[in-house]
């Protein structure tokens, strides 16, 4: 069990740096979170992993970027997502 706890501790800590990399700005995208020191939104990054691109196709895209900016993008929106709550979508009654 204390095995366990130091794991997710550990996962968390390293979750908590990777989320050093994301700033918001209210100057730059208009405050939309972005990597760090570029302007690249999060959520350009996250829907490029939505439709399908590989974090080596968004590298070889971005050279610029490293695998650990695309994880810290994962990072965010899994914390995001993670404190939310979602409202179930309206049945489709165009049928």
């Amino acid at each position: 069990m204390r095995w366990q706890v130091l794991r997710v501790y550990t996962r968390y800590m390293h979750g908590q740096e990777l989320l050093r990399r994301i700033e918001a700005n209210p100057g730059i995208l208009g405050g939309k979170p972005i990597i760090r020191g570029r302007r690249i939104a999060v959520e350009h990054i996250l829907s490029m992993l939505a439709a399908g691109d590989s974090p080596s196709d968004i590298l070889n895209h971005y050279p610029f970027l490293d695998s650990e900016d695309i994880q810290a993008c994962v990072v965010y929106a899994y914390r995001v997502v993670a404190r939310e709550t979602i409202e179930p979508f309206p049945a489709d009654t165009a049928a």
